[in-house]
């Protein structure tokens, strides 16, 4: 009867107090996100990363939630150690890490740093600038491999973009140029593994793509009407009440389809608003025009729109082609996200062979040469003894057998060992025998020593004379 439903539950105030938080632990953690959660349990995750990061012992795992995880690390190193490690991944697929931040930023693990090649570039368009305009089509660039003054001796360019992970994966891009010519311009990613093949983004699998789900359900609704349902245009970013409206065009200010992020930034089109609300009627005019000129100069210059309309840094140019070097895999021969047919490693060791592709079933066909120079662990095959056959040679003697020559076996010697044996005592008298020369000898010759005869031998005797040895009398009669 007490029970009213006017009655409101009202939020719980967490108290103020340092112990009741754990910022001063959570310092050295970092937080993840795993992509795909279907594939990737996160009991197992927090069960088995830390042996792959090899830090057992040395970091705790917490399960937030099914999606993201806490790992509070010993050290500042082990911390650093891991993040520097670049991309992750967990049973194939990928994760994302971070640090901890107390305020974490609302984009807070939407973004990893990924190594892109970049392969069949134009000959006329090796340069940083043409580099970097061809990275910013994966994401936004932070570093490019790239020295024009020593010699190339790889296919591609790196590059190191903080990509988007609720974007595709782009494979490829056609590339226009003014005289009408076209380039095809190719993209591999290092220490990607799974994705899908249908969209390329790294959440699900193919069988689990939610394109391909709602194509079925719209043919299966367009089949039911009778109707086609024409395709959503994308929202507008100036409206009529904006006072960009009319001054700059949609294609200026909107979501550039090629990188996914805006064309110019939301804070400077803030500026540009707030410039414009301040000025009376006649010297709107003026700043009007000077918003278009300013954003015409700079879109002519693909840096200067990075840094002054995109508000993004200029990338760091150095020469090591080999910095943080991961595996890529390739799965342009598969056709289902669980299909691993197609796999192809592409390994620092190996960027100087050729990159044609191979069946993955060569290697069943293919005579193997276990003793080849090129392979890379030949050497342990001379460290081991040679089989036993007849045209190598061996030392030892042999004997003739059914089956053909083999090692004869050597009978072994019952001897004690020498700590074993018993010393004989020398005779004291045989120390001053004096080794008279024998009559008609030469000088210096000594005679030869004779056994001493002490008569026949017992066992000897009764061996060979059957005589003298006891009857068999019969059994006892007692």
């Amino acid at each position: 009867m007490e029970m009213s439903l006017e009655e409101k539950d009202e939020p719980f105030e967490m108290p103020d107090l340092p112990e009741f938080l754990s910022c001063e632990r959570n310092k050295l953690s970092l937080i993840g996100r795993v992509l795909n959660p279907s594939c990737q349990p996160m009991k197992h995750l927090i069960r088995n990363i830390p042996r792959k990061w090899q830090k057992e012992g040395r970091v705790t795992g917490i399960s937030l939630t099914s999606e993201r995880f806490q790992f509070i690390f010993d050290s500042k190193h082990d911390l650093e150690d891991v993040l520097a490690k670049g991309v992750h991944t967990y049973n194939d697929w990928s994760i994302v890490v971070d640090r901890w931040y107390e305020n974490p930023p609302d984009d807070y693990l939407r973004f990893m740093l990924v190594w892109v090649q970049i392969w069949n570039i134009p000959v006329n368009y090796y340069t940083e600038k043409a580099i970097t305009k061809l990275g910013d089509l994966i994401g936004e660039v932070k570093e490019v491999v790239f020295n024009p003054v020593e010699p190339q001796l790889h296919e591609f360019v790196r590059v190191n973009v903080l990509f988007d992970v609720s974007r595709p994966l782009r494979r490829s891009k056609v590339i226009n140029f003014k005289n009408g010519d076209t380039a095809t311009v190719r993209f591999h990613y290092e220490r990607i593994q799974k994705r899908c093949y249908e969209c390329q983004r790294l959440t699900h699998e193919k069988d689990l793509c939610p394109i391909l789900i709602k194509e079925r359900q719209d043919k299966a609704s367009a089949r039911r009407q009778g109707i086609s349902i024409p395709k959503a245009p994308p929202p507008s970013v100036l409206q009529e009440s904006d006072p960009l409206f009319g001054v700059l065009k949609e294609s200026q200010v909107g979501v550039d389809p090629n990188t996914g992020r805006p064309r110019i930034a939301p804070e400077v089109l803030e500026g540009m608003r707030q410039y414009l609300r301040v000025a009376n009627d006649e010297e709107r005019s003026i700043r009007v025009d000077q918003v278009i000129k300013s954003v015409r100069d700079a879109e002519k210059d693909p840096f200067t729109q990075k840094t002054v309309l995109q508000l993004e840094a200029l990338p760091i140019v150095h020469h090591d082609m080999l910095r943080e070097k991961g595996v890529v895999f390739d799965y342009d021969r598969g056709d289902s996200s669980s299909h691993n047919g197609g796999l192809n490693l592409n390994s620092s060791l190996r960027l100087e062979e050729s990159t044609q592709s191979k069946d993955a079933r060569d290697w069943l066909t293919e005579p193997v040469n276990s003793l080849a120079s090129k392979d890379v662990g030949c050497f342990l095959a001379l460290s081991q003894p040679f089989p036993v056959s007849s045209t190598v040679y061996s030392p030892g003697l042999f004997e003739s057998d059914s089956t053909g020559t083999i090692r004869k076996k050597v009978k072994q010697r019952n001897r004690p060992p020498k700590h074993a044996r018993k010393l004989k005592l020398k005779d004291p008298s045989s120390i001053f025998v004096d080794h008279s020369l024998k009559e008609g000898s030469t000088s210096g010759t000594k005679d030869k020593r004779k056994a001493v005869d002490m008569g026949p031998s017992a066992a000897k005797i009764f061996k060979l004379n059957p005589k003298l040895v006891v009857p068999n009398e019969g059994p006892s009669k007692a």
